[in-house]
């Protein structure tokens, strides 16, 4: 069983092997999928469309969003994207390359981290750890920051816990850390500060080794930090003073954006909060299914952490990279449970999670490890296996009571709409029926026997004593399963996104006509981003782009009952998006309708033949 167990560690004990594994694994879950589905309304076209704005103004200071200034985010991700439309042009490729290549770096800065800390298997498992999940894939699905952020975390904590090791550490890693905290900075505001500075604090002050902040040439570190991180923001705050009714960039952006919005009290208020148990869970599951050893590899990793506050004892890399990596997930779990929430917020502390597995794989991996490990990981593959046989026969009862739809039905016909939930980033997932699962039956079959194999063939090998072999089949379970999601997300796409509409418009749109939004404008986003033309909307300013509204420059695209009246009886040409089948607005007006996909539908004012 010796030799069985040693033939891993000997294939991989080559660096090299181990990129190119987790080389493999990023391109063939992530890359594969760059083109599709199209892009979504709300965040994600609404961040894709700033930074075309970007590009098409070359004004890398001020954000706007559909002519509107949109003041209220960190810049770095937009910066990437509008290179990326530099470079590439505008496509859906092109939006997703930037942040496909900022997974591809996390995972390998993971991969070095937890290489560092445990030995070439330990980065390894670390880095499938984190290829491989669920909450990793689903949410770089759009365009939000999340996984730029724990990029940062991760550089950072790797060049702090290199510092730690020097007696007079060098200026490359004081340097280093300070620029990961700027450019987190730049990407997500002044967590990219609180997060690290709140988890290494706490871990100086549990090993008693406070003065160790002072090795860290905090002067040049600081001027390395501002170097980077303070030209934007002077710049913006110059270029975004108070003007009129507009409060400028300063309080918009640090009080209202920061402070505020951690109290709840942002204005205007912004997304609902997940209910604190839901946040706790979806954290372990966004790690499925690495989670499950995840107790273990917290009780190994924290067992001896007392022994750091003793002196005369040499401090241990292990002891101390284990309690740094529960700080870095526990900051960041503990300050959005006192917040403002939504699910993906611990998506950065995800990288943490998978190390401190991927140490604990590497050591029951390992020829020498004990039974007690044996046993552990024996008992997690069991409680696994018991979820995928449930999940297995879930998704039975599911296919055998979902129906296909009609050939040309709306999928969104035969959903159950909860609008109430719609603030969620998950909150359409509510929406399914027996009906709609109908359409997603290759999906669901996919996923009910990926779990149902992986799981077991996990718990066949362990019970041998080969848990390699088990990790493998988590990890080809893992590419089934997010292969699955991927093809689920295209299918219900046009629920998400307007895409169809916008090229509907497209096809018939001439210079001068008006594209107007029934709702508030991330509704249907995506007119915007695929017609490169600014959209008006029907309703009041709302969202991010109420303070941008109050702006004496701000392009008049906000219609009333009036306006909009004067707009459809004029002689132009008027496209309305809506996602009511009879909209009120259009009562008593001659209207037209051009096309309904995702339960949405355009109108306009002229017949198409005029």
């Amino acid at each position: 069983m010796g030799s069985v167990t040693n033939g891993p560690k000997r294939l991989f004990s080559d660096w090299r092997i181990s990129v190119l594994t987790l080389l493999a694994l990023w391109a063939v879950i992530y890359m594969t999928g760059l083109s599709r589905p199209p892009l979504l309304d709300d965040v994600d076209s609404v961040h894709a469309e700033a930074a075309r704005e970007m590009a098409q103004r070359n004004d890398w200071v001020t954000i706007h969003t559909d002519g509107i200034r949109y003041l209220e985010k960190a810049p770095l991700m937009y910066w990437t994207v509008a290179a990326s439309y530099k470079v590439f042009g505008v496509s859906q490729w092109s939006t997703r390359l930037p942040l496909m290549l900022g997974v591809l770096a996390l995972v390998l800065a993971t991969y070095v981290l937890g290489r560092h800390v445990y030995g070439e298997m330990g980065g390894l498992y670390g880095g499938v750890g984190l290829v491989t999940s669920l909450g990793l894939y689903v949410y770089t699905r759009f365009l939000i920051p999340e996984a730029l952020v724990a990029l940062w975390l991760t550089l950072g904590y790797y060049f702090f816990l290199r510092a730690l090791e020097e007696e007079r550490p060098s200026r490359f890693l004081c340097w280093g850390f300070a620029a990961t905290c700027a450019l987190n900075v730049l990407t997500k505001g002044l967590i990219g500060l609180i997060f690290p500075g709140a988890a290494i604090g706490l871990a100086l002050l549990l090993t008693a080794n406070l003065r160790q902040l002072f090795k860290m040439r905090i002067v040049s570190s600081l001027l390395v930090f501002l170097a980077i991180a303070a030209p934007w923001h002077i710049l913006a705050a110059a270029r975004n003073p108070a003007q009129g009714q507009a409060p400028g960039f300063l309080w918009l952006y640090f009080i209202n954006e920061h402070l505020m919005r951690f109290l709840g009290k942002r204005v205007p208020p912004g997304f609902d909060t997940v209910p604190l148990g839901i946040f706790w869970g979806l954290t372990l599951a966004w790690l499925f299914p690495w989670a499950a050893f995840l107790p273990q590899a917290l009780r190994n990793g924290l067992a001896k952490w007392h022994e750091l506050r003793q002196p005369g004892i040499k401090t241990d890399r292990r002891n101390v990279a284990n309690l740094l990596f529960f700080l870095w997930a526990l900051v960041i779990i503990g300050f959005f449970s006192f917040s403002t929430r939504q699910e993906y917020y611990t998506i950065p502390a995800l990288p943490a999670l998978a190390l401190l597995v991927g140490g604990w794989l590497a050591r029951e991996s390992h020829s020498s490890a004990d039974e007690l490990h044996r046993r552990a990981g024996r008992i997690s593959s069991t409680v696994l296996f018991v979820f995928g046989v449930l999940a297995f026969v879930a998704g039975m009862i599911f296919l055998f009571i979902s129906q296909r739809p009609a050939p040309g039905a709306d999928l969104a016909d035969l959903l159950k709409k909860n609008p109430e939930e719609y603030n969620l980033s998950l909150g359409h997932v509510l929406d399914l029926t027996p009906q709609a699962l109908g359409a997603f039956r290759g999906p669901l079959l996919g996923v009910s026997l990926g779990l149902l194999l992986g799981t077991g063939l996990n718990w066949i090998f362990r019970r041998r004593g080969r848990p390699f072999a088990g990790n493998v089949a988590l990890a080809a379970m893992m590419i089934v399963l997010l292969a699955c999601v991927h093809f689920s997300f295209i299918t219900f796409s046009p629920i998400l996104s307007s895409y169809n509409l916008a090229q509907a418009i497209r096809k018939q749109y001439r210079p001068r006509d008006v594209i107007v939004i029934d709702g508030e404008y991330h509704e249907a986003s995506t007119l915007n981003f695929y017609t490169g033309v600014q959209v008006h909307v029907f309703h009041e300013p709302s969202g991010n782009l109420w303070f941008g509204a109050k702006f004496p420059d701000a392009p008049h695209i906000f219609e009333s009952p009036e306006t909009l009246a004067a707009l459809w009886n004029g002689p132009g040409r008027v496209f309305l998006w809506t996602d009511q089948e009879n909209p009120k607005e259009l009562k008593g007006l001659r209207s037209f309708p051009l096309a309904r996909s995702g339960g949405k539908s355009v109108f306009t004012n002229q017949s198409l033949s005029e």
